[in-house]
């Protein structure tokens, strides 16, 4: 049992009360998946990685990869819960945030098990709203854009680069049917003029992060690996490794720039 103000409730050496991560536990670059297992996987390709807390959906590792300080913590799914892993992390002086996930990609050009990172989002999350009015845009951080370009054209790993739809709902959010086939009309061309607008994706999580790290004076970029493919009713859950191995090395190159940038 502890007890705190309600306004942000934390405890001593300031520990976070969903993450359960307190000062000192959290480097200033973290990766954000969304799911909890893939921490695990993230930190294994580290040159050293260490436990730090597993609460509800938040499961936190530290570590160094090539030197560099680096954390991973899961967000679970959608934008509520991606944004108070965001709040709490960055109040542990975490300010460099890589969102690592899946998607669904609604361009022909794209195939599953391809990469796409993510320029800007389209602002469908819902929890974006309570933070600011619907017209302050969701764009990725300019360096972490270019971070994760050059990390894929040094590992030779296919990408795209464009805007995705963040949504609050996997199905119907989504042009999906719900249970029992569940369809609303407005959904019929939702994919058709996406595509004509260019929007290269689906996914729940990346809109949350870009405009919370707008606000907040912070950088955040996502990339994601596609394992939906919409135009060729595909699903093949490959690319994870992919994205994982591109956002590490990403991290390296921002950490050489910002020396760099320091230095002068």
């Amino acid at each position: 049992m502890w007890e705190s103000n309600s306004e942000r409730p934390v405890m001593e050496d300031n520990l976070q009360y969903h993450i359960q991560c307190k000062d000192g536990d959290i480097s200033k670059y973290v990766l954000l998946p969304g799911d909890p297992e893939r921490v695990d996987v993230i930190a294994s390709k580290w040159d050293e990685a260490k436990f730090i807390a597993s609460h509800r959906e938040y499961r936190t590792f530290t570590g160094k990869f090539s030197g560099i300080p680096i954390s991973a913590c899961s967000t679970g799914i959608g934008g509520p819960s991606s944004s108070i892993a965001l709040e709490e992390l960055a109040s542990l002086g975490a300010d460099t945030f890589i969102r690592i996930g899946t998607c669904g990609a609604i361009q022909p050009e794209i195939n599953c098990g391809d990469l796409i990172i993510c320029s800007g989002a389209m602002r469908q999350d819902g929890t974006s709203n309570d933070y600011i009015d619907i017209s302050y845009p969701a764009v990725a951080n300019y360096e972490i854009v270019l971070a994760l370009i050059q990390a894929c054209k040094t590992l030779g790993k296919k990408y795209h680069v464009g805007i995705s739809c963040t949504t609050a709902s996997f199905y119907c959010g989504q042009a999906r049917p719900g249970f029992n086939n569940y369809t609303q009309s407005t959904w019929a061309n939702k994919i058709h003029d996406l595509q004509q607008a260019g929007v290269t994706n689906f996914e729940m999580e990346a809109a949350t992060i870009l405009t919370l790290a707008g606000i907040y004076g912070l950088r955040a970029g996502a990339v994601f690996a596609v394992v939906a493919d919409r135009n060729k009713n595909e699903f093949k859950y490959s690319g994870i490794d992919d994205s994982i191995i591109i956002a590490n090395e990403a991290v390296k190159i921002l950490a050489s720039h910002d020396k760099l940038k320091g230095a002068r």
